[in-house]
């Protein structure tokens, strides 16, 4: 058992603000926001120090009678998928909470600090839970405090792009929702009693009509959560609007909520459907890839640009989530992780040279090498990483989901590799426009270059770069035996779909048998 080890990694930060709502003066605001967000950091890195590689189930797991009337239990657990997005989530909020008290946010810090620790606390609780009713809960939940951050302190249009965040992702959600409660049923008809434990689910059998509306359902509110083109249209909004801090955790974690949905829960629970629904998210991944980096290239804001990079970014993932093996779905969580760094550094240090400039328009800049040599190095790093460079984090999950995607469908890697050189066309051509060249506009010559915070916020982001660039096997080694484990749903799934295609071909094949042939057979039997 887990000894409440994943209770308090979820509500830690719950208490914690809740004991912020209770100080008024500022810098102890900051201070116990940060330390509450420590200890759930810590937390997650003896989880990751504790966790055994060789085990593919859940380990940690907590689990009581909750409200056994509707079959509803208190079930967490943690495994090789969702180890590493629990650490992400961690690393994240405490570092956006490290840099929005420098300045960042110059009012109302206290409910600031208090929707992002309860934010923390609903995507540790999404990632964790193992009900599916306590999965619906934290996965509502998180959209709350998401809602106030861009609608508070956001910038621009900030309540249109709030309000058409929880409606589309709202949308998504009832229909899961639907699609919960008919599962739920149907494990009662089956297994004679309400349940919404997971693992008791993925044994409930279904018609082939009922798995693909189910699994249409599941799939498309995770689809909106990715987001994937052509339910995409939320994020850029979001993502521009939204404070520094929001776009972080937005890009870092809650995306991933979209990803990590389907490999929980959308391709266990319906392996058939899955497999079956390989071409279609396949095109669509695809689409996104191209989509993205073209409409990215076309962007003249900063924040812009890099969220819709994440549309390209995250159809890279779902490419390696349908591919279906190993090397694809590997991949696919490296990447998960990788965007999380990278993008998330992207946008701190777009944050940085907005609190500075007050505008994030290309345009506008030009020049800034010589004027802030520290920020233009550590941006320079941040970008090789984004675009797959060699020796740093992003290329190690690319060059997995490539390999994935190659052995499953290898025209849809052919036209994805076209996405990777428009990436890397449109990161240096931003760069350039940048960081080199002459300073023509005037105030740019009085930037100043990164504080000791912002330096202290970049250093780990940096380092989580090099390391998962050069010694990827740590983590690949902890999330093998748990993507096994799951991809042996979708084995027994495909041998079923083999073996039902083979009687139909053996049938086709006897209704075609010329009747001479059949004479033949009765003499010889005869005979």
């Amino acid at each position: 058992m887990g000894g409440g080890l994943l209770t308090a990694l979820i509500f830690l930060p719950l208490l914690g603000a809740l004991f912020i709502l209770m100080q008024s003066e500022e810098r102890a605001i900051w201070n116990s926001a940060f330390i509450f967000s420590l200890i759930p950091l810590a937390l997650s890195f003896y989880l990751l120090i504790a966790f055994d590689p060789h085990r593919a189930d859940y380990q940690f797991v907590e689990q009581y009678p909750w409200i056994p009337a509707f079959g509803i239990s208190y079930h967490l657990g943690v495994d090789g998928i969702s180890l590493f997005l629990v650490l992400l989530t961690t690393i994240l909020i405490s570092l956006s909470l490290l840099y929005s008290g420098g300045g960042d946010i110059e009012e109302r810090a206290r409910e600031f600090c208090f929707f992002i620790l309860v934010l923390e606390t609903g995507l540790l609780g999404t990632l964790l839970a193992v009900d599916l009713f306590l999965f619906y809960m934290f996965w509502e939940v998180m959209l709350i405090p998401m809602y106030f951050l861009i609608g508070i302190w956001g910038h621009g249009e900030r309540i249109y792009a709030a309000i058409k965040f929880v409606l589309f992702t709202m949308v998504g959600s009832l229909l899961m929702l639907v699609a919960i409660l008919y599962l739920v049923f149907a494990a009662r008809e089956h297994f004679g009693r309400l349940s919404f434990d997971l693992p008791l689910l993925y044994e409930v059998p279904l018609t082939v009509t009922e798995a693909r509306w189910l699994f249409a359902a599941f799939a498309l509110a995770f689809a909106i959560k990715v987001p994937m083109w052509p339910v995409h249209t939320w994020l850029p909004d979001a993502h521009t609007n939204a404070p520094t801090a929001g776009s972080v955790i937005l890009a870092g974690v809650m995306l991933k909520m979209g990803t990590y949905g389907f490999l929980r829960f959308a391709i266990p629970l319906f392996p058939d459907v899955a497999i079956e629904a390989i071409p279609l998210f396949m095109t669509l991944a695809v689409i996104g890839i191209i989509y993205g980096a073209l409409v990215a290239m076309m962007q003249p804001d900063l924040k812009r640009l890099i969220a819709y990079s994440s549309v390209s970014h995250l159809g890279f993932v779902m490419l390696g989530i349908f591919a279906l093996n190993p090397q694809g779905i590997e991949g696919a969580i490296y990447q998960m992780l990788n965007h999380g760094i990278s993008t998330g550094g992207l946008f701190l240090l777009v944050g940085m040279l907005y609190m500075r400039r007050h505008t994030r328009e290309i345009s506008e800049f030009g020049g800034l090498w010589h004027r802030v040599p520290v920020y233009a190095a550590i941006f320079m790093l941040v970008m090789l990483s984004s675009i797959g460079l060699p020796g740093l984090n992003g290329f190690v999950g690319e060059f997995l989901i490539m390999l994935g995607g190659f052995l499953r469908l290898r025209l849809a890697v052919v036209i994805a590799v076209v996405g990777v050189i428009l990436e890397a066309l449109y990161m240096l051509w931003t760069y350039e426009r940048v960081m080199f060249g002459p300073i023509v506009n005037a105030i740019n010559e009085k930037l100043a270059d990164l504080t000791t915070r912002e330096i202290a916020v970049m250093v780990p982001v940096i380092a989580l770069m090099f390391f998962m660039g050069l010694y990827p096997r740590p983590l690949i080694s902890r999330m093998e035996p748990s993507v096994n484990l799951m991809l042996a749903r979708v084995h027994i799934a495909q041998a079923r779909l083999d073996q039902k295609s083979d009687r139909r071909r053996l049938a086709t094949a006897d209704r075609h048998v010329p009747m001479t042939d059949h004479v033949s057979q009765i003499a010889a039997a005869a005979r």
